[in-house]
């Protein structure tokens, strides 16, 4: 079984699945913004790029698996993007399930001015929409909160995947 998840990283179709699964992710939050009207904040766009980190985290990781450089690329990706994704998921949900008038998210994201995604690409990041609002709920969760559980998933998978991919060969026998 260890031997099985070690050579996991170094095979393709993980390394899509994982970018699959984050592009479905995203598509989803496209579907709510210009489907169903719901108008995404400023976390929102901040998790969205996190979404994307994964889905080029997969690519990258896709690209070829059996470099070393590459999956280690790959994992140091994989690892920022679900932390990340996971801080601003937290930060979101205390915005709604605690609002308070001096805890309040911006209005524009902070993009840096060589790269201002907000203007570049409106439809996918320009936010229009209250952090503190909550707009849809599912089983009783709000999407931050459904967030929260993508990006844990994430993180065990990198943990699950990664360590061992670390482990070393010789304590497999």
């Amino acid at each position: 079984m260890f031997l099985i998840l070690k050579n996991l990283s170094k095979q393709r179709w993980p390394w899509l699945l994982l970018a699959s699964s984050a592009l479905t992710l995203e598509l989803c939050a496209l579907f709510f913004q210009h489907v169903m009207h719901l108008e995404p904040c400023v976390m929102c766009v901040y998790e969205r790029l996190a979404m994307i980190g994964l889905i080029v985290t997969g690519l990258i990781g896709a690209i070829a698996p059996q470099f070393l450089l590459l999956r280690l690329i790959a994992f140091s990706s994989w690892l920022i993007s679900a932390y990340w994704g996971l801080q601003l998921a937290l930060e979101h949900t205390k915005y709604q399930l605690d609002p308070s008038p001096f805890a309040v998210c911006a209005f524009l994201p902070d993009f840096p001015n060589w790269a201002p995604l907000h203007l570049w690409f409106p439809w996918l990041f320009n936010p229009t929409g209250d952090c503190a609002n909550i707009v849809w709920q599912f089983l009783g969760y709000t999407m931050p909160q459904w967030l929260i559980v993508s990006f844990i998933i994430y993180l065990v998978l990198f943990i699950v995947i990664a360590g061992s991919a670390l482990y070393p060969k010789k304590w497999l026998n």
